[in-house]
This record gives C-alpha cells, structure tokens and sequence, in this order.
C-alpha cells in the first residue's frame, strides 16, 4: 500500500513540475529575442516621445535597440546607426541627469 502512495505522489510531483514548466517556457521565448523586426530611420519631432529604451545587444539578441513610445501609445524602434537617433538619446540622457539631480 505504502509503494502505491509512494509511486500516486511522485507520479503527481513530476505532473506538476512538467505543468510549471509548460506555463514558463512561452514566456522566456518571447523575452530571449529581439524586440525590433523593423527600425524607423526617418526624424521626426521629439516632443511627440513620451519614453526611450535602450537595449544593449547580447546573447538574446545582436542588435542594440532603441525603442521609443509616442504620447499616442504607439511603440517605434529607431535605427541606432542614424546620427538623429544617437543625438536624441544623448538628448534624453541629459534631460533624466537634470530631473535627477
């Protein structure tokens, strides 16, 4: 009887892990890859730039990316090798370093 209870809790121990480890497997796919399929390489005006990220490249993904959100909820990811688009993020870097201090 104890082999049956024994077998009935492992046989449940590793349902369950196989179950956790379904659940977490789609999540870590969509986070180990680049995020910008497509770059915008054409300026427009920075005041329609509510937020910038700056993801370096690494083993997830080749590409440093730059990625901005518009006031109008829109996301874009910008070309890091266009001159318009390193002047805007030393732009927003000064800005973040004067409302930190």
């Amino acid at each position: 009887m104890t082999s049956k209870l024994a077998v009935a809790l492992l046989a449940a121990c590793v349902l369950s892990a196989a179950l956790c480890e379904a659940a977490v497997m789609p999540r870590s796919r969509t986070e180990l890859r680049c995020q910008c399929i497509k770059v915008h390489s054409n300026p427009f005006n920075p005041k329609y730039i509510k937020e910038l990220r700056v993801i370096e490249s690494g083993p997830y993904c080749a590409n440093s990316e730059i990625i901005v959100k518009l006031v109008n909820g829109s996301e874009l990811c910008l070309d890091p090798k266009k001159k318009w688009v390193q002047e805007l993020v030393k732009a927003f870097l000064k800005r973040t370093e004067k409302q930190d201090s």
